[in-house]
């Protein structure tokens, strides 16, 4: 059977509401295209992510996945698609009927007539670690982990309570926890997650405060190159730029950033330059200080969500609570939503799952319809795959380009570049200078 390529589809990003094209795998075949095996172990399989806001969203699609080496033929049908039956048998006929044709006449076949079916894509990928030989234990233990980040996570906001559970789990807050820990923040780093990236980051900081460990990866282990950089640009960069300089490096400014940075106040002492060092003293303090107010500013988030959510599961109108709290329907509130969704799972709470995916789904509907005129425009010339169709479309939509809608879109070029989302706040500076020359 030849690779099948992916399918286009439209999403809505569940934090900023904007509307974009991904692309979806609903056969994936290991033995034709062995990359997507990486793709769906590593969690990027079937990953959208948001091309304003760099958020990442899991599309929920079925999928059939076939080794023919190790003989798998799995099936996964995701809870929240309420597939009927029969739309069931025929998506798994024609996948079976087509990996028949495609089987050399000596390869086995009989497992192709006996399909494994899942309603948890985290039992799937399973499956697949074990056919490579990774023990069950091993893949407990690491779901432990992670069912571990997200209640300390949601404990930050009561020092008691979090406290409490650092006690009771002393044990499990090993090296392989912290690393656990530092590659959910890497990957919230690298997909643009800001608010979400900042809670694990306030939550690693915190750990490291109540128990003393040391040997944190990501910390320690920081790149010198890195750390380096980071130093220098702190080092110069101006009065009025600084928040922003911190709030962009806040994962490297840890013990072992501090500690260089004096290290280096000492070489200009020793070598006569007080006044060097003076500044970098006093540079050293304003850091400090930027560092608790966005550590403050992110456990206030994470409150935040956490009592919206509270709120929301409590309400006897699901639908009526969350137009109420529109205007709290942020990152930090689907950040704690996909949290609790994510523990339900592995603790196989089915109807607080669908519970969940239904709030989520609601949300995102009522986010969406509360957009102004100007920033739905906006999410469209967003979404168009070429600056030749985007500019077309404002031509075609002349009526709707005033001052405001310029202004409008230089302010979200300038939020995007405080989030660190250079390309997106340029395609929008694009477009304010292409919508500002037709005013005139």
């Amino acid at each position: 059977m030849p690779p099948v390529p992916p399918q286009p589809v439209q999403l809505t990003c569940p934090v900023c509401s904007n509307n974009f094209r991904a692309n979806v795998y609903t056969i994936v075949d290991v033995t034709q295209q062995p990359e997507l095996k990486q793709a769906l172990l590593s969690g990027q399989l079937n990953m959208a992510v948001c091309p304003n806001c760099r958020s990442g969203t899991m599309i929920a699609a079925p999928m059939i996945y076939h080794d023919a080496e190790n003989q798998l033929f799995l099936v996964y049908f995701p809870q929240e698609l309420n597939a009927r039956p029969e739309e069931q048998e025929r998506f798994i006929g024609d996948a079976t009927n087509a990996l028949m044709r495609s089987q050399l006449t000596e390869q086995p076949r009989g497992y192709l007539l006996n399909p494994r079916r899942f309603i948890s894509l985290g039992s799937l990928v399973d499956t697949v670690l074990e056919a490579e030989g990774i023990p069950r234990e091993a893949l407990e233990q690491q779901r432990q982990r992670i069912d571990l980040i997200s209640q300390l996570a949601s404990a930050l906001e009561d020092e008691a309570q979090f406290v409490q559970l650092v006690e009771q789990q002393k044990d499990a807050l090993n090296y392989e926890f912290f690393a656990t820990l530092s590659a959910f923040i890497d990957a919230g780093m690298q997909e643009g997650r800001a608010d979400s990236t900042q809670i694990l980051t306030l939550l690693r900081d915190k750990l490291v405060e109540v128990t003393g460990f040391s040997d944190i990866p990501g910390e320690s282990d920081v790149d010198e190159g890195e750390l380096n950089a980071a130093i220098e640009r702190l080092a110069t960069v101006d009065d009025d730029a600084l928040e922003q300089a911190v709030a962009e490096l806040r994962h490297a400014i840890d013990y072992s950033f501090f500690q260089a940075w004096t290290e280096r106040i000492e070489q200009l002492e020793q070598a006569g330059q007080n006044d060097e060092a003076a500044r970098l003293t006093a540079r050293r303090r304003q850091i400090l200080q930027i560092v608790e107010e966005i550590d403050k500013e992110a456990q206030a988030l994470l409150e935040g969500g956490v009592a919206v959510l509270r709120e929301i599961m409590a309400a006897p109108d699901m639908e009526a609570a969350l137009r109420s709290s529109v205007d709290k329907l942020d990152e930090a509130f689907m950040f704690v939503l996909a949290t609790n969704m994510a523990a339900a799972e592995r603790a196989g709470q089915a109807e607080t799952v669908a519970h969940l995916q239904e709030i989520e789904r609601l949300a995102t509907e009522i986010v969406q319809e509360s957009l102004s005129p100007e920033d739905r425009f906006i999410n469209e010339l967003m979404l168009a795959e070429t600056p030749q169709e985007s500019t077309k479309l404002l031509r075609q939509r002349a009526a709707q380009v005033t001052p405001d809608f310029v202004k409008r879109l230089n302010e979200l070029a300038e939020e995007q570049e405080q989030r660190g989302a250079k390309e997106v706040a340029e395609t929008l500076r694009r477009l304010a200078r292409e919508a500002g020359a037709m005013l005139f």
